[in-house]
């Protein structure tokens, strides 16, 4: 049986998150004609098109980081978060997700967000492989004990 969370239910919150995320979505393929994904983005910072396209791209980036702190202190909101891995899991973790990435030549931003609305059908195989993977490796985890 399913229990709804409706302490953590926040439509409003949510449906705004996602129109600004769409907005810059289009902001970025209007202006640039470019697709916002995050490992794409934050890629052509260490490679040969960081000497054409640096600007924007240290922008994207930069109001990643600061938009949290911005809602955090002029706001007084409160963001909770619960870590789901911790020491060398997070590691592991973090360099399965680069690798990923660079194997399906994207992240689950580019695809998800951006290859989805453009129906590509190489981004649909991407992000239901994505939904796959992360519920077979929370099975596997639970089956683990929760590591």
């Amino acid at each position: 049986m399913m229990i709804i969370d409706l302490i953590n239910f926040t439509p409003v919150q949510s449906f705004m998150g996602g129109a600004l995320i769409g907005f810059a979505a289009f902001l970025l393929m209007l202006t640039k004609g470019r697709i916002m994904g995050a490992s794409g983005i934050l890629g052509g910072l260490i490679t040969k098109d960081f000497r054409n396209d640096w600007y924007w791209r240290i922008f994207f980036i930069t109001g990643c980081l600061i938009g949290p702190v911005i809602l955090i202190t002029a706001f007084n909101y409160e963001i909770a978060y619960k870590p789901v891995a911790t020491g060398i899991i997070f590691y592991i973790a973090a360099f399965l997700v680069g690798f990923g990435s660079a194997m399906g030549s994207g992240c689950t931003s580019g695809h998800g967000i951006c290859g989805l609305s453009l129906l590509s059908k190489r981004s649909l195989i991407s992000v239901m492989t994505f939904v796959i993977a992360g519920f077979v490796t929370v099975y596997i985890i639970k089956l683990l004990g929760g590591l």
